[in-house]
């Protein structure tokens, strides 16, 4: 697809921000469509999948902020000339055709596409089932905008492929692919990443912790836990296992505390391990593999370890390397933590919550990236794009 001047591209977000608006009403009644057939047991996977006219009013805002975004395409990012005169400039450009695979959430269909329009990427949506008549009308909203400002519908598609087809177009896609982004758990990450022929950005998985350190504010404790496991479940940054340090004063009614906060008040179904296991009552872990789960609901397990670095690898070997916390007073063992654990973000005293472009000052973002090529962390719009070295020279040969 040919580059775009910024204009352009910008009249195409205010076109799609008037569409949506006009059609609120209509996204809404597609979106009843979807919940109606959705199977409520998978209470994650539903919050996800819901558009009311809040959701919309997000969806508006996420393209308002990306438009008055500074256009990430074309920006210098080096520029030297060479003693031989010749002139050598490192410059932001676009990563070509993106492809994000992900599940329930039709808001995706407005974030992902609206970065990757911005940063001048033709992008191909593969959402679920679930949410296929939300997707699809989002997906004419899309289309109306590009072609209000004579632009091919091309530069955003909406796949209509089952498992079998979904698969084949991975491992022999009908045009040339340079990035491929499976937003979802697992198993989703696990088949794209066996499938796929191109470049696999991985997202989207959390099972993050959370360590208690021997001088932590027990309030503070508190309140980040409670934030970070009850404030919204389905969300990639939910809290998932806390470890107590054993050194922790009065552990043994701080931990029946907490367990009785999150139980009572909030529905938090409880499993513990270590130091947890023998203050109370709650079940043990099922298994050892309990430690990688990534729940996506009011669960979360309670455990224990006897020093600082066996807290820090715990977490390294079980986490998603999404999000992890350490609650302290000392700022310097906070940083040796930060430093040492292999996650995306880290965080003293603070919820797992505010792994979120938006709430990280990055604006809407395509996912949250646990790689670390080519970028970690907020997939935002600054990250969608690559380099290219353009070289200017006056008949210079190489001797």
């Amino acid at each position: 697809m040919k580059l775009l001047n910024t204009n352009k591209k910008n009249d195409v977000l205010q076109s799609m921000m008037t569409i949506i608006d006009k059609r609120r009403n209509e996204i809404v009644e597609a979106n009843k469509k979807d919940l109606e057939s959705f199977n409520r047991n998978d209470q994650a996977l539903y919050d996800r999948l819901v558009v009311d006219q809040n959701k919309v009013d997000g969806m508006i805002q996420a393209i308002k902020e990306v438009k008055e975004q500074e256009d990430p395409v074309g920006n210098t990012i080096s520029e030297r000339t060479l003693d031989s005169g010749l002139k050598i400039v490192n410059k932001t450009d676009p990563f070509g055709t993106i492809m994000i695979i992900y599940e329930s959430r039709p808001d995706v269909t407005i974030e992902a596409a609206v970065l990757a329009f911005k940063a001048n990427n033709k992008i191909f949506l593969k959402g679920g089932k679930e949410a296929n008549h939300s997707n699809m009308i989002l997906e004419e909203c899309w289309h109306q905008a590009l072609e209000e400002n004579g632009l091919s519908k091309e530069w955003i598609t909406l796949l209509h492929l089952n498992r079998e087809e979904t698969r084949e177009f991975l491992s022999n896609p009908p045009e040339k692919m340079d990035l491929i982004v499976p937003r979802g758990g697992e198993k989703l990450i696990d088949f794209v990443k066996k499938t796929a022929s191109c470049a696999v950005l991985v997202s989207g998985r959390g099972n993050n912790f959370l360590y208690v350190a021997p001088d932590a504010d027990w309030d503070t404790a508190k309140k980040v836990i409670i934030n970070a496991k009850t404030d919204k479940i389905s969300g990639c940054n939910a809290l998932d296992k806390v470890l107590f340090d054993s050194h922790l004063p009065d552990l043994d009614s701080k931990v029946k505390e907490l367990a009785d906060i999150l139980e009572r008040e909030h529905n938090v179904v409880i499993l513990v391990d270590g130091k947890p296991a023998e203050i109370t009552n709650y079940p043990t872990l099922p298994t050892e593999d309990t430690w990688k789960e990534e729940f996506l609901a009011l669960k979360i397990v309670l455990g224990s370890v006897d020093s600082f670095d066996e807290a820090v690898e715990k977490i390294n070997e079980h986490s998603g390397g999404h999000s992890s916390v350490i609650i302290t007073k000392d700022n310097e063992k906070a940083l040796e933590f930060m430093q040492e654990i292999d996650c995306a973000a880290v965080y003293q005293n603070a919820s797992t919550r505010f792994t979120d472009g938006g709430q990280m000052g990055v604006g809407a973002e395509l996912a949250i990236s646990t790689d670390k090529l080519h970028h970690r962390g907020p997939l935002g719009l600054k990250q969608l794009v690559t380099n290219k070295y353009y070289v200017w020279g006056d008949g210079h040969i190489r001797t």
